[in-house]
């Protein structure tokens, strides 16, 4: 959780309402009173000015209604100039004239305009006082911007005809100026104001704030899982209420976490100690958990695939288009085979929902199975290998059968040959069953080795020996085998049978007047023994494949020789029973070396035994 700067803070907002409503409430009366106070004064003001030419009139109504006969009495002009010079007026009046009703002026109280006195004055105000008989009141701005209030008044004789009119132009100015000062003195009054506010406001923000700032705080370390604070009560009113309330939840959160704390620690330890991967998601399909067995199975970091799409991880693309359809599938076998190394993870999918069955998120349990879908490969093969070689034999022994049944067992040529025949297809089938119950004893783990200390130099010319009474005259058996003494701790019966196979091999494929080769080379804690025929090789792509049961490289030439395809595949099982290992050389059309390693005893062992 970030750090609320002061510009953000809550209390900053407190603050600016609380002299938002200081500052409105000043105005707003301060407007009204300015706008009563403007009311007030220029009421006044008018009222002032109608007084004075209420007076006006009545001396100019006298001056219009006195009868001249004499031609030494002064003219209206005069009289009417008189009294504009002696009645009482202020610095307000900037001009006052009188004009006649043929809107000639008779006189002026400004200095400045004396000589418009007996022209015409054309101003419309007059103009529609001489036509409406009326008062004409305008407040308006002068030349020079200022406020001037502008009247004028009809005149009128003892007959009630209007004989004049009195034109007034009074400046307002004074009044706005005051005004003005007022507005000075009330906008200072407004900065104090504001500023006395703002500190209380501060002061007040900060009481209702800081048991705020506390549960924020409180709520940032509880959110870490540390329960052991609490916030303080600085009263009984709504915050108090809710700093109370606030510490129970403390309570029962540090009692929900502990408990959720041990059920994750349960899950984890369930999750990371599973043999299989385990991989969740939510309900878009990225993960969110992935346990280590996973990252091994997958070859991926799992910290790294966090909010990666299962359907990228497992490689689901081109089957899956929405994480929805995973869970349809059940289970499947995804191949993460890369060229000839095969790898093959099972994959089942299932569904997370919400107390109302909604899809939050998906599980998939990945494991390998590689071994199985080899293991289940090998024996489908291995049926049909079985059954393949043992049909051929029955198919061959019934021909031969259903002939002599048909009469050729009086045939003194063809009888004994098919006879034979019969013979070897039966001997070669019971030589496939012995070693079949063999590598089945050997998988099993029923066959126990009787190991001894063996010489083995002595013993591998002793099964040389053997081969050369009884191998054809055209091959040729050469012996490359050390002077000293090698002793190995095996099973004697076993081993020869192991170089039985591996020399009889070598000779059904050597050609006239071939060798085989039977070395035996000391290394550092192990013999190596090899032995070479000069036959017709194996292509490389294949050496891997003849340790394979009924694997054949020239399948019509060894079923020809007898053999069953499951010589080398025994050989390997014993020699690795021994601790050794077994592959092949060869070059096609230079022949093939066979070897394989046996460790050597050591002398504190050779001296106990």
């Amino acid at each position: 959780m970030h750090k609320v700067g002061f510009f953000r803070s809550i209390q900053l907002k407190l603050i600016l309402i609380y002299i938002l409503l200081i500052l409105l409430a000043i105005q707003i009366i301060g407007s009204y009173f300015t706008t009563s106070l403007e009311r007030e004064l220029t009421s006044n003001f008018k009222s002032s000015i109608d007084g004075r030419i209420e007076v006006l009139s009545h001396y100019l109504q006298e001056a219009f209604n006195k009868e001249r006969t004499d031609e030494e009495e002064p003219t209206i002009q005069e009289d009417v100039q008189g009294i504009i010079g002696d009645i009482e007026t202020d610095s307000s009046w900037k001009n006052l004239i009188v004009v006649n009703n043929q809107s000639k002026v008779l006189a002026t109280n400004n200095y400045s305009q004396q000589d418009k006195i007996g022209k015409k004055d054309t101003r419309d105000i007059i103009q529609k006082v001489l036509l409406f008989s009326d008062e004409q009141v305008q407040d308006r701005k002068d030349s020079d911007g200022n406020r001037i209030h502008v009247q004028a008044t009809p005149l009128f004789d003892n007959e009630e005809n209007m004989v004049g009119v009195i034109y007034l132009e009074a400046s307002l100015q004074d009044i706005y100026d005051q005004l003005s000062e007022i507005n000075q003195i009330f906008y200072q009054g407004t900065i104090w104001a504001i500023l006395v506010s703002a500190i209380l406001g501060i002061l007040v923000a900060r009481a209702i704030t800081k048991p705020v700032m506390e549960m924020r705080r409180q709520a940032q370390i509880m959110g870490k899982g540390d329960f052991t604070q609490k916030v303080n009560v600085y009263g009984t009113d709504e915050i108090g209420q809710l700093a109370i309330a606030f510490n129970d939840l403390n309570d029962q959160l540090k009692h929900s976490y502990a408990k959720t704390e041990e059920e994750t620690r349960k899950l984890n330890s369930v999750i990371e100690n599973m043999s299989d991967g385990v991989i969740a998601t939510d309900e878009t399909g990225a993960v969110t958990l992935m346990n280590e067995p996973a990252g091994i199975l997958l070859g991926v970091n799992p910290e790294e695939i966090y909010g990666q799409r299962i359907m990228d991880v497992l490689k689901l693309d081109e089957k899956v288009v929405d994480p929805s359809e995973l869970p349809e599938n059940g289970s499947m076998i995804i191949d993460f085979s890369e060229d000839d190394d095969i790898f093959l993870i099972r994959a089942n999918f299932s569904t997370v929902t919400d107390e109302d069955d909604d899809v939050t998120g998906f599980i998939t349990v990945i494991s390998d199975v590689t071994e199985q879908e080899k293991i289940e490969q090998e024996r489908r093969e291995f049926v049909s290998n079985v059954s393949h070689e043992l049909r051929t034999p029955l198919t061959t022994m019934k021909s031969y059968m259903e002939a002599l049944i048909d009469g050729e067992w009086k045939n003194e040529d063809i009888a004994p040959r098919f006879l034979e025949v019969t013979q070897n297809e039966t001997e070669r089938m019971i030589r496939m069953v012995n070693d079949l119950l063999h590598l089945s004893k050997m998988d099993n783990k029923e066959h126990q080795l009787q190991k001894e200390r063996t010489e083995f130099i002595q013993l591998f010319h002793h099964v040389i020996d053997r081969f050369e009474m009884n191998s054809p005259e055209h091959i040729e058996i050469v012996r490359e085998l050390p002077n000293e003494k090698l002793f190995v701790w095996i099973d004697q019966d076993k081993l020869i049978q192991v170089i039985d196979n591996i020399i009889s091999n070598a000779i059904k494929y050597s050609p006239e007047g071939g060798k085989v080769t039977c070395r035996v080379i000391k290394q550092r804690h192990q013999i190596l023994v090899s032995i070479t025929d000069e036959g017709m090789g194996i292509a490389y792509d294949k050496l891997e494949k003849i340790f394979e049961r009924f694997y054949r490289v020239d399948k019509a030439r060894t079923r020809k020789l007898g053999g069953t395809g499951l010589g080398l595949a025994i050989s390997k099982e014993l020699v690795e029973a021994h601790h050794g290992r077994i592959w092949a050389k060869s070059k096609e059309g230079k022949g093939t070396t066979i070897l394989f390693t046996l460790p050597l005893m050591g002398k504190k062992r050779r001296n106990n035994s």
